[in-house]
């Protein structure tokens, strides 16, 4: 028996859970480069839920799509986070919901005992920041794979 591959994953959809720091980096890569607009953020304070709709590349199946010389995909996929005490944003015009935004990066900076501040950072100097209660982060893709409209993969590594 052999340990599983990375790429043995590759054509299932991502249902991940992120609940430490390490399992953050991984959800932070997965979703690096996604876009959505503004109108696709949601936060439901009665339920201490953020929610974003992303249109994420799929970085899991980069190699792949190289290899067989196909395009190169995208996915929408939910961003859940839960355990949400406070959002706050810079740089992001709240009103103007047609706006494409980029997410760059996911990070956390701890607090006191698990508590702490997840920073979603955004091309173009925007920023969410999510005080949070704990690290709980579900990623979920919600549709099939589809050509990503330029064809291309982002110009920068993992």
């Amino acid at each position: 028996m052999s340990d599983a591959r990375f790429e043995d994953g590759a054509e299932q959809p991502l249902r991940l859970l992120a609940e430490t720091a390490d399992d953050l980096a991984i959800l932070s890569a997965l979703v690096q480069d996604a876009v959505f607009p503004g109108s696709e953020m949601t936060y439901r304070p009665g339920k201490r839920e953020f929610a974003l709709l992303l249109n994420r590349f799929r970085w899991e199946d980069r190699e792949t799509a190289k290899r067989q010389k196909r395009p190169f995909e995208r996915v929408q996929s939910v961003l859940l986070v839960g355990d949400v005490l406070k959002v706050a944003s810079q740089g992001i015009d709240r009103d103007d919901t047609d706006t494409v935004l980029s997410l760059l990066s996911v990070t956390f900076a701890p607090a006191q005992d698990g508590a702490g501040e997840i920073l979603l950072t955004l091309a173009g100097d925007g920023a969410i920041r999510l005080t949070v209660e704990c690290l709980n982060l579900h990623l979920r893709d919600v549709t099939k794979p589809y050509v990503a409209p330029s064809g291309k993969a982002p110009d920068h590594e993992l």
